[in-house]
């Protein structure tokens, strides 16, 4: 274990620890999911809790009703590839790490269940649904010190497959930058989703370079340009537009978000999930 990821785990579990107590993750507004009774559908009820199977018997709309679950489960997803290496270092993957720590401690200390799992180019790191401190330490480690340079992931399999994993319905927290389409629409039917978005600054905000070599951490190639004014404006107006279609997914299927940038303590964006 290095001596950086070890000061990172400390300072996860102190912040945990101490500046989380009282709040925990339980307090998240979500659904329960122990089932109470079934009753026949008013307006403005949600459609998503709409029973088909009975609605098609009866002849007409039924919703089941849930009790708060009692012990919550929470599932932390991490999606990461070579695009975690942005500028000069890999400060994305470093913050991605911290943030499943203080989401797994988060858990462990509110006495929920946590299950991490990693989806990496090259293999799939998983947890068993657990309490111990050890599994999440073994989880957050691998996030660390995982080789990600020059490799891709292909988002939207690892959410099909993300999808077919969990059964018990869950608080789902999905890590990543969501710098490519992602699709978190069945996920959502089944489980309350979180997306948890990490960028460096500059990858929403650039600066002029002028003349330089732009290199490709996901596949090596390189590309010569003058990145300056107008390439600014072009990457920007494309990156505008891939977020705001982002938005309005996660509007659609009711799924909440928060954006943290390397610079940024991540207890500090997080909170707010625990109030």
């Amino acid at each position: 274990m290095s001596t950086d990821f070890r000061a990172l785990q400390l300072k996860a579990r102190h912040q945990v620890y101490t500046l989380l107590s009282g709040h925990n993750l339980s307090r998240l507004h979500g659904e329960g999911y122990d089932f109470a009774e079934l009753r026949e559908y008013q307006m403005g009820d949600d459609i998503r809790k709409i029973n088909w199977t009975i609605t098609a018997k009866l002849g007409k709309p039924h919703i089941k009703e849930l009790h708060a679950s009692r012990e919550l489960s929470v599932v932390v997803a991490a999606m990461m590839d070579g695009g975690v290496y942005f500028g000069e270092e890999n400060a994305k993957q470093q913050t991605i790490t911290e943030t499943a720590m203080l989401l797994g401690y988060a858990a462990q200390h509110g006495g929920d269940l946590f299950t991490g799992i990693a989806y990496l180019p090259d293999q799939t790191v998983t947890t068993p649904p657990t309490k111990q401190l050890y599994h999440i330490e073994q989880f957050t480690q691998k996030l660390y010190e995982a080789s990600l340079l020059h490799t891709a992931l292909e988002t939207n399999t690892a959410l099909r497959n993300l999808f077919g994993r969990l059964y018990k319905p869950s608080l789902l927290f999905i890590i990543g930058d969501f710098l490519e389409e992602a699709d978190l629409s069945l996920l959502a039917q089944r489980h309350e989703v979180i997306a948890v978005i990490i960028r460096h600054r500059e990858e929403d905000f650039p600066r002029k370079l002028g003349e330089v070599l732009l290199h490709n951490p996901k596949n090596a190639k390189a590309h010569k340009t003058f990145f300056a004014k107008k390439s600014i404006q072009r990457y920007t107006a494309h990156r505008e537009a891939h977020d705001a279609r982002l938005a309005e997914h996660f509007a659609r299927y009711d799924i909440r978000s928060v954006k943290i940038y390397t610079d940024e303590s991540p207890l500090n964006k997080l909170l707010p999930l625990f109030r």
